[in-house]
C-alpha cells in the first residue's frame, strides 16, 4: 500500500517538474533564437516480484512435486514504483526567419551560433537582436558584446550598415570587421545551455561553409505552442490521476488502520 503512495507522489512530482519546463517554453515561445527545452521520464525504482511457493522450505516435499517445481521461486518481473523526470536536452532543430528590416537584426542559418562576451566568459547564442551603444559597440540585445572573428569587439562608425551571407559588416561600403560565428557539427553533443539562450560548448568549427548570415532577419523561436498545449492538458492529466490515486490509498490506508484498531 505504502508503495502505491510512493508511486502516485512521484507521478506528481515529475508532472509539477514536466509543467515548469513546458511553461517556460511557452514563456520563450517570441524570444528569437530560442531552442525549446526537452523532457523526458525515467523509471524510479523497481523491485523484483516474485512467485513464492509455499512448499519452497519444505525438505519432505514428495520427489513428484519436486520435479514439478513446486518447491521453486519462480521470478515473475519488475514492479515499478514510480517516475522521475530524466534528463533535460536541447532541441536545436532550426526556427523559421523572420523578416524585419531592421539593420541590426541578425539571422545565423545552419548550426551556426554568434560569438559574444559575457561577464561570465565568451558564450554562443542564436539571438541577432544587435544594439550599438553610445560608443557604437555591437551588442546583444541583453547588453553583451558581440565578439568580432579574431576576438574582441566591435565597433561601428556612423553610416549605413550591410552585412552579406558570410558575416563580414561594411559601413558605408567600407569592410569593417567579420561577426564572430563558431559552427558545431553537433550542437546537441558540443553545446550546454548556459542560461535563458546562452550557451557553452567545445569543438567549434571555423569552417562556416555550411552556415549563411541573414541581416534584416531573426530566427525565430522553435517552439510549437499546439504541441506544447498538448504536452500540457497530457501532463495536467496525468497529475490529476495521480492525485486520486493518492487520495484512494489514504482512504484504504486509513480503512486499514481503523480495522486493525479493532482487534
Amino acid at each position: 500500500m505504502i508503495k502505491g503512495f510512493y508511486a502516485a507522489a512521484s507521478a506528481m512530482v515529475t508532472g509539477m517538474q514536466r509543467q515548469m519546463v513546458l511553461t517556460h517554453n511557452i514563456d520563450n515561445l517570441d524570444t528569437p533564437g530560442f531552442k525549446q527545452i526537452l523532457t523526458s521520464m525515467d523509471e524510479f525504482i523497481t523491485t523484483p516480484v516474485s512467485n513464492t511457493s509455499p512448499f519452497a522450505s519444505n525438505p519432505e516435499l514428495p520427489a513428484i512435486l519436486q520435479s514439478r517445481g513446486f518447491n521453486k521461486i519462480s521470478r515473475l518481473g519488475d514492479l515499478g514504483l514510480g517516475v522521475m523526470t530524466g534528463e533535460e536536452t536541447t532541441d536545436f532543430t532550426e526556427g523559421a526567419v523572420q523578416v524585419t528590416n531592421r539593420e541590426l537584426d541578425v539571422a545565423v542559418l545552419g548550426n551556426g551560433f554568434f560569438r559574444i562576451q559575457t561577464a561570465a566568459g565568451e558564450r554562443y547564442t542564436k539571438d541577432g537582436r544587435f544594439i550599438k551603444d553610445g560608443n557604437g559597440v555591437l551588442k546583444t540585445a541583453d547588453g553583451n558584446e558581440v565578439l568580432a572573428e579574431g576576438g574582441g569587439t566591435i565597433t561601428l562608425p556612423k553610416g549605413d550598415i550591410s552585412i552579406d551571407e558570410q558575416g563580414q559588416i561594411s559601413v558605408n561600403g567600407k569592410n569593417v570587421a567579420k561577426l564572430g560565428i563558431a559552427y558545431f557539427a553537433d550542437p546537441s553533443t558540443s553545446l550546454t545551455r548556459d542560461g535563458e539562450n546562452t550557451f557553452t560548448g567545445t569543438g567549434a568549427s571555423t569552417d562556416l561553409s555550411k552556415v549563411t548570415v541573414r541581416q534584416y532577419a531573426l530566427e525565430s523561436s522553435n517552439v510549437d505552442l499546439t504541441q506544447v498545449m498538448t504536452q500540457m492538458i497530457q501532463t495536467s492529466r496525468a497529475y490529476e490521476a495521480a492525485q486520486r490515486l493518492v487520495q484512494q490509498q489514504d482512504s484504504l490506508l486509513g480503512q486499514s488502520i481503523n480495522t486493525l484498531g479493532k482487534f
